[in-house]
């Protein structure tokens, strides 16, 4: 029986160091670089929010207390825009507090390091008979129809216990990234046999790289409680699916309609900064005057 209920709750994971982008992550987390106006972690918070999620839970370490109060009130600046007349402004700062309801968990330093880590940190905070999202915090989308409603309509309508966004990259990139093998089932091609973590790309099954845009049942918590760490000890996410696969689990691997943008390392972020000052109709001409005097 399909399960359609209603998924309202993301988990973001925002406990990484940043360490591409030292010195300037060192007193801030990369997803609070700003994306032209707006932080990384504020369009993954809106591509969430777009999708129907009311609660988005962050996966934070030590020292990230700048994101807690991003997404807080700010009532001094508040004061000073409607002194200013700056309604605009106002409205713009005031909806961000109140785009849903934030619950932030700090990562235990007892727990091993990796991307599925932030699963074990949240297991108490997801009923056993839900379903939720679950998103890396420096990938970025663009997209008609947001890349998580794609996600839960595909989890949703094949009744999978696991559902991964996957987009096709250049062989070159592949070993960047988790390569996904297919079982290439007649009625469904994009039920996942197994997922490969950065393989050469004469070694890839496919190039359908794996990215951070994930819905998960409960079952993927508990696989993640039993797995064991993986390369460089740290917990995998491709592990943690692997196992499901293996265990007789439905999990499925569509790719996108749309746009994938990482913001990893400092050339892809200058790179995503780009695409996106490319849709805004207030920079767009100007910038590419700009630069054109460069090319």
């Amino acid at each position: 029986m399909k399960n359609h209920s209603q998924i309202t709750k993301a988990v973001i994971a925002v406990a990484g160091y940043g360490t591409r982008f030292l010195p300037a992550t060192k007193n801030q987390p990369k997803e609070m670089l700003p994306i032209i106006d707006k932080p990384i972690i504020h369009y993954l918070v809106e591509e969430a929010v777009n999708s129907g999620i009311r609660d988005i839970i962050l996966v934070t370490r030590f020292g990230q207390h700048i994101m807690e109060d991003y997404f807080d009130s700010n009532l001094e600046l508040e004061y000073m825009l409607e002194e200013s007349g700056k309604i605009d402004l106002l409205n713009e700062i005031r909806d961000i507090s109140n785009l849903a309801n934030f619950i932030y968990v700090r990562q235990k330093k007892d727990y091993p390091y990796g991307n599925g880590t932030p699963l074990l940190c949240v297991k108490d905070l997801i009923d056993s008979n839900e379903s939720f999202v679950y998103m890396f915090g420096d990938d970025l989308t663009i997209s008609e129809k947001p890349v998580i409603t794609q996600l839960i309509e595909q989890h949703q309508n094949q009744n999978a216990k696991a559902t991964l966004a996957v987009q096709e990259v250049p062989s070159e990139e592949i070993s960047r990234y988790g390569s996904i093998e297919y079982k290439n089932i007649e009625d469904y091609p994009y039920e996942m046999k197994k997922g490969h973590e950065k393989l050469p790309a004469e070694k890839a099954p496919s190039n359908m790289a794996q990215f951070g845009r994930f819905v998960f049942t409960y079952d993927v918590i508990e696989a993640a409680t039993k797995a064991s760490t993986g390369k460089d000890g740290e917990l995998w996410m491709i592990d943690i699916l692997n196992s499901l696969v293996e265990s007789g689990n439905k999990v499925i691997a569509p790719p996108i309609e749309g746009e994938w943008l990482t913001t990893g390392d400092p050339l892809r972020y200058l790179k995503a900064t780009f695409r996106f000052a490319l849709q805004r109709e207030d920079i767009n001409g100007k910038l590419t005057d700009y630069l054109s005097d460069y090319i």
